[in-house]
């Protein structure tokens, strides 16, 4: 179930994408799951068309779902393959950390600094 705050800072698109995000993530929404149409959403929701849209603008540039013209918006097999990528990541690092005997709460504060301050893109 999605809730939107009016009363929040977040911006309402921010909070849709970040519920649905969740969701996906969590696996509540499973990969090939159809979402509601924007127009079907917004209107369930009280919320512009385009904030909707933004919103699925949002999630798909993450691959976290597809839109297939007429079709309609799935959550998309790209998300779970991102998480199986990122754990993958995890381990490597894991691996490297623990080789150069780092501890724990270093490794913690590393990765922290990396996702605050943002990674640049590999090819």
């Amino acid at each position: 179930m999605i809730v939107i705050d009016s009363a929040s800072p977040v911006p309402p698109f921010e909070q849709l994408r970040a519920q649905l995000a969740g969701q996906i993530q969590e696996r509540t929404l499973a990969v090939g799951t159809r979402l509601p149409t924007i127009r079907r959403l917004a209107a369930d929701l009280g919320l512009a068309v385009n904030t909707v849209g933004r919103a699925y603008r949002e999630l798909e540039k993450a691959g976290l779902i597809e839109t297939r013209g007429a079709a309609g918006s799935f959550v998309s097999a790209a998300g779970e393959q991102g998480r199986e990528r990122a754990s993958r990541a995890a381990a490597e690092y894991a691996a490297v950390i623990a080789g150069l005997g780092i501890d724990t709460t270093e490794a913690v504060r590393i990765v922290q600094a990396a996702l605050t301050q943002g990674v640049p893109e590999v090819g």
